[in-house]
């Protein structure tokens, strides 16, 4: 394994064990995705910083609002590595508010309103509201059925693309269609055409790509996840490297967590621990030696790294919803 993704899997192992060991009640499908938040950030977990960043949570929330519950612990993950908790608190909580008046109330809707407040300036707030808003519809008229909640995170991504929105919807249909005789679920289908739109290249290749990459990892022993995992497949994808190359570096990574507590056999699981390594494999390419020929990518380091993690907290939201269903249903 490279020195650079060692080093990373070994600083997101440690950070997931700070974090649970502060946060033991918490579902363990969250611990990961709040520890690739501080290993992408390049920071360290640590309880004062942990305690600082949950104090500003809790003070500028209520009890039953989204932001403390199923996702309380990325939300702190995401304030505990800002430069200004109580700043980017504040920035978030005016998105999610414009985005209250756009869209029903859901779990999702905070992961949408981090990710414009990261990246837009404050006054540029309503008017990409307003075009997440737009997306939406639109993904709404081509499929009814299959767009919901979640896929306000992906309008909201859509959203800071160059692209003008129909664009997006052609190119989100294109892959969409291509990609509906490979895979048969269709809203992981759409979740993962949502990813592909945000890339360079024209629908055809990009599919093209993501499938060589899916039957690699495959053929290489590594059944990635048909559901919720797909998204984080589409921007492994989408990196400026041999698929020979990434498929090596997933299936390094995927050895490594193997041997880890929390994923071995009664684990979260061979399919979320893929896509974990996938998520890392991602937050390596996007930073150091990779940075540069990242930055020449459609999906520079730092959006990609993000998508990634967003994919994988709608995935953990996914992933936890099932698994509270699946309880409930064998107590009933």
């Amino acid at each position: 394994m490279r020195s650079t993704l060692s080093t990373l899997c070994n600083n997101f192992i440690e950070n997931r064990d700070v974090i649970k060991s502060d946060y033991i009640w918490e579902s363990s499908y969250m611990y990961p995705v709040a520890a690739a938040i501080f290993t992408g950030a390049h920071q360290q977990a640590d309880a004062g910083r942990l305690k600082e960043a949950e104090y500003v949570l809790k003070d500028n929330t209520g009890i039953f609002s989204n932001f403390r519950g199923t996702l309380k612990l990325p939300m702190i993950a995401l304030l505990g590595v800002s430069a200004n908790p109580e700043e980017k608190m504040q920035n978030a909580l005016e998105v999610y508010r414009l985005l209250k008046e756009l869209f029903w109330n859901s779990t999702y809707l905070p992961v949408a309103s981090m990710v414009i407040a990261g990246l837009v300036a404050p006054q540029e707030y309503s008017a990409v509201a307003a075009r997440t808003r737009h997306i939406y519809e639109l993904m709404k008229q081509e499929h009814p059925f299959l767009t919901s909640a979640e896929d306000s995170v992906f309008a909201a991504l859509l959203a800071l693309s160059d692209l003008t929105d129909e664009q997006i919807v052609e190119q989100t249909e294109s892959c969409y269609q291509l990609l509906r005789e490979e895979f048969f679920s269709g809203n992981a289908i759409q979740s993962l055409s949502h990813v592909l739109a945000m890339g360079q290249g024209s629908p055809e290749a990009k599919c093209r790509r993501l499938l060589n990459l899916y039957y690699a990892l495959k053929e290489n022993g590594m059944r990635y996840g048909r559901e919720y995992e797909l998204p984080t497949l589409g921007v492994l994808s989408m990196l400026p490297a041999g698929i020979d190359a990434l498929t090596m570096d997933v299936a390094q990574v995927d050895e490594y967590l193997a041997d880890q507590r929390g994923y071995g056999l009664f684990g979260v699981g061979r399919k979320q621990r893929l896509m974990h390594a996938a998520m890392l494999v991602a937050c390596d390419y996007a930073d150091g030696e990779n940075q540069t020929v990242m930055n020449t990518a459609a999906l520079n380091g730092t959006i990609a790294l993000i998508i990634a993690q967003e994919m994988a907290i709608c995935a953990t939201i996914a992933a936890s919803s099932a698994a509270a269903a699946a309880s409930s249903a064998a107590n009933s």
